[in-house]
């Protein structure tokens, strides 16, 4: 058992920083009791403790669109690579965003299944890493926005369903659909429609019997409001949004990551080798998606911090979950909703809203320390030193 003294744990559903104080993690990861800072040494409980000196104790974040065996550039991805390959290179991914201070993810495709593979392994006690969500492998038509990515690949109603039945059977916790086209390809655009309503029937019906939902990597209006009327539940990107589409999305209570890091990271793009038809399709969509993003944020929809990039790689200084949030907040969303977006929001998105995304009694021990109070800056959260996972200390930097 570990007491962490001394500290303001933040409530990010309240918006508010209490006083100093303690938080113990059981021998079981979970947050066992929070009292006053000297209530442990009163009652003689002699846990390890370590003193973080008045700072700020932060939720651990959830990054909910994240890919660990991505390739870049795009081109050089091997459909038939060995499934070890594929593996070391996601559990450094992994690594890497769980030192950055993210402890849980939502993977939305990765090759190989490689995200349910790192989960068992995780389970099992054999590497460190962030709690994952898996999808699996993600499903398109054979032409569409996932060719050459190493998908599943499906046609018709039948096609589909099944599809989605083989990625859930191997353990996948959602399902993850292209219902446009998208940014990576030249000559691609985000405003093509790619999947039929019997198609997307297909995907829901499946997840629908197995408890849980779908989430589709969506560009355009018409493809997110056919998407929305068949129950796809999730959606990410927005690059081309109006009106009509995002008055739609908040009527139906859906989740939205708006991924605004695609757009909007041009040194990073340029330093991992993206052939430059994948870059200049990003800039050119650049102000249309901030546009739309803009729309979805006055809508009140809910939403979610995803990257489509691995969440612990460097953009520009700061890890990508973070230059995600950044974004988010300059494009206007409150600073409050900000920080839920990778907190609090996100563990309702993945339906761990009564274990994770807070500090509380009963909860995974998994949170992130700071000198100054993201609630009064995110801009705080660039400066983590302490990051816990299940009570276990990763990082320590104080």
């Amino acid at each position: 058992m570990t007491i962490f003294t001394n500290t303001r744990v933040v409530d990010v559903v309240e918006g508010v920083a209490k006083p100093l104080g303690a938080v113990r993690v059981g021998e079981d990861g979970k947050i066992s009791e929070i009292a006053e800072a000297t209530s442990f040494a009163k009652r003689g409980i002699s846990d390890e403790v370590i003193d973080l000196d008045g700072r700020f104790l932060f939720p651990g974040l959830i990054s909910c669109h994240t890919h660990l065996s991505v390739v870049f550039p795009f081109s050089l991805t091997d459909p038939h690579e060995n499934p070890a390959v594929t593996a070391y290179r996601s559990a450094q991914r992994a690594s890497d965003a769980l030192l950055s201070g993210v402890t849980t993810i939502r993977s939305v495709h990765e090759q190989n299944q490689a995200d349910l593979m790192l989960r068992k392994a995780f389970a099992a006690g054999w590497m460190k890493s962030p709690r994952i969500f898996g999808a699996g492998r993600a499903i398109s038509t054979p032409d569409g926005h996932g060719r050459g990515s190493a998908c599943s690949y499906a046609k018709d109603f039948e096609g589909f369903y099944q599809a989605a039945l083989d990625e859930l059977n191997a353990g996948a916790d959602h399902i993850k659909i292209f219902i446009t086209g998208g940014l990576a390809h030249a000559g691609e655009s985000p405003d093509v429609p790619e999947m039929s309503d019997d198609e997307i029937r297909g995907v829901v019906k499946a997840a629908t019997e197995h408890d849980t939902y779908v989430v589709a990597h969506a560009g355009e209006s018409k493809a997110i409001q056919q998407a929305l009327r068949l129950g796809v539940r999730s959606f990410e990107h927005g690059y081309v949004m109006d009106q009509e589409t995002v008055d739609q999305m908040a009527a139906k209570d859906v989740f939205y990551s708006p991924t605004l890091c695609v757009t909007r990271s041009e040194s990073w793009m340029r330093a991992k080798g993206f052939e430059e038809p994948s870059i200049q399709n990003a800039l050119k969509a650049s102000e249309r998606h901030l546009a739309s993003v803009k729309l979805a944020i006055k809508a009140n929809i809910k939403m979610t911090n995803g990257t489509d990039y691995p969440p612990g790689d460097l953009v520009d200084g700061v890890p990508a979950a973070l230059h995600e949030l950044f974004l988010m907040h300059e494009a206007g969303l409150s600073t409050l909703k900000s920080l839920q977006s990778i907190t609090s929001m996100a563990a309702k998105l993945i339906k761990q809203e009564n274990f994770l995304g807070q500090i509380r009694e009963g909860f995974a021990g998994d949170f992130i320390a700071t000198k100054g109070n993201p609630l009064d800056d995110p801009q705080h959260l660039r400066e983590i030193d302490l990051v816990v996972q299940s009570g276990e200390v990763i990082r320590n930097s104080l």
